[in-house]
């Protein structure tokens, strides 16, 4: 009677082993250590994209936009880009300012992660061309 007990428990049990949770562990690690590592490149992004508004609102000029840019990058803690780094462009409308940068980052040994960042002012960025 126990030999058939014991065999029913072990048919009925089911459930994860302690190597496949240790797997399972790992992964959701790594996973915790690589959106701790962007999660402030992609914070100074959202920044970058505020100060760009910030300053093409406020500048009559090509100069005054990369000062006025400047200035918030350095309230806003921007430090991989300049005012003198941005793609200023002057339209019927005024002004159009973009930026591209990118970012690396390390993640252990020779492994590195890198993110390619952009952004304008432009309403429509991707205007569509008429085909004839």
């Amino acid at each position: 009677m126990t030999q058939e007990y014991t065999l029913l428990m072990k048919a009925k049990q089911r459930g994860m082993s302690v190597v496949g949770l240790i797997f399972l562990l790992g992964l959701i690690g790594i996973f915790v250590l690589i959106a701790a590592k962007v999660t402030p490149t992609v914070m100074e992004f959202m920044a970058v994209k505020r100060a760009i508004i910030t300053a093409k609102a406020s500048g009559n000029s090509a100069t005054d936009i990369q000062k006025s840019f400047d200035k918030q990058a350095e309230v806003a803690y921007i430090s991989s880009i300049k005012g003198h780094d941005l793609i200023i462009e002057k339209d019927e409308t005024g002004y159009e300012v973009s930026f591209y940068y990118t970012k690396k980052i390390p993640l252990a040994g020779p492994a590195s992660l890198l993110l390619e960042y952009e952004g304008t002012t432009q309403k429509n960025k991707f205007k569509s061309k008429k085909i004839d």
